[in-house]
């Protein structure tokens, strides 16, 4: 399968891209490549090769969440710049 510079020009519409003309032509032939790889790709025999899932077969080993307390109210507010009782004071953001 080839596309054309008419083909490149709506894909990167869809997409949203911007690039110069003068480029056009080197995205199209790399354009190309991939197809052809693609369709290499297509000839082989994948009817018995399961889909993959997971790049890995590892999974993940968690530790159990323990509550626990590390630190101390006070001692979190102890170097605050500004606190107001409970809280940090923070300069407003949202208009």
């Amino acid at each position: 399968m080839h596309i054309d510079k008419e083909t490149i020009r709506k894909i990167a519409h869809l997409g949203r891209l911007e690039f110069e003309e003068k480029n056009e032509e080197h995205i199209l032939k790399d354009f190309n490549k991939i197809l052809d790889w693609m369709d290499k790709l297509n000839e082989l025999d994948t009817s018995n090769v399961a889909p993959l899932i997971h790049m890995s077969s590892e999974v993940n080993v968690l530790r159990e969440d323990e509550v626990k307390v590390t630190l101390k109210h006070e001692e979190a507010l102890y170097n605050a710049p500004k606190k107001d009782s409970d809280y940090f004071r923070v300069p407003k953001f949202l208009g």
